[in-house]
């Protein structure tokens, strides 16, 4: 947790490092809140401008196949926070006991999914350092000989296949079970959208490719007039930031931990440093 750094101004009060600035929280509904909260605590004025939604999605009949399976595979592996709450949704559908998953091994892509994985109670047995799913890969292929070891990735619908390529390619046994879709948000006649084009922002942060994607395919929603402030943009780690750069999107901040924590950070820092000089 992010502790806010304080100091007392020239009236004897105490601010936040982020006190005046504007940013807007590009996640979906459900998920928005977590990192408003962070920004909210360090002074910011967090602007809540969901370019994505999530929704269960899966097929009933790998469903049934996976769960007759469950007790069999070596390891569990999430790429994500959605795929922890949608896959467990469905887990506690078909069974009533969380020892129906055997003596698996889990998986997490980073730290914010193996908080998600420990709500259930389950120990994670591996994280990579980096929160990438190349990293994974590589993370369970130095764990051990993955030579027919059995390996379920629950996944979402625009997930990258390049975990299952690395797995495959050390000669495991890989399925992988979407749980759930991203789509896109309609930001035509949204308050906040329209708030943003009136206003600007100091800010904007992406946590994912996905909403990149739908910041670009809405631009025409989200044109600044001439007076607003201009945002930098903020990015949650590498592959978010490939994204915004293979269309032409500059990054001005990326988050050293790949966290909403390490987002939270890194604007600090970026706006404290600009104080300075």
């Amino acid at each position: 947790m992010i502790r806010p750094r304080k100091s007392p101004n020239a009236a004897g009060t105490v601010e936040q490092p982020l006190q005046g600035k504007r940013i807007v929280v590009t996640r979906s509904p459900q998920q928005a809140p977590e990192l408003s909260l962070k920004l909210r605590a360090v002074g910011a004025e967090s602007l809540e401008l969901p370019l994505i939604r999530i929704q269960p999605c899966f097929d009933p009949e790998t469903s049934q196949d996976v769960f007759a399976e469950i007790a069999h595979y070596d390891w569990l592996v999430f790429t994500s926070f959605n795929g922890v709450k949608y896959f467990f949704e469905q887990f506690f559908k078909h069974f009533e006991d969380i020892r129906s998953l055997g003596f698996i091994r889990i998986a997490a892509v980073g730290k914010g999914t193996a908080k998600a994985i420990h709500t259930h109670h389950l120990k994670v047995d591996l994280i990579p350092e980096e929160a990438t799913s190349e990293a994974l890969g590589e993370a369970l292929c130095q764990e051990q000989s993955l030579d027919s070891v059995k390996i379920l990735i629950v996944t979402g619908n625009l997930n990258r296949d390049v975990l299952e390529k690395k797995l495959n390619e050390a000669a495991a046994i890989v399925d992988t079970f979407p749980v759930y879709e991203t789509l896109k948000t309609d930001l035509s006649g949204d308050s906040v959208a329209d708030s943003f084009r009136k206003n600007g922002a100091d800010a904007v942060t992406f946590t994912s490719p996905s909403t990149v994607k739908s910041f670009v395919d809405q631009a025409s929603h989200l044109q600044l007039e001439k007076t607003a402030r201009r945002p930098l943009t903020c990015s949650i780690g590498p592959v978010t930031s490939e994204a915004m750069r293979k269309i032409g999107m500059t990054v001005d901040i990326e988050a050293e931990e790949h966290t909403l924590d390490g987002m939270v950070q890194a604007l600090v820092k970026k706006f404290t440093d600009s104080k300075k000089s």
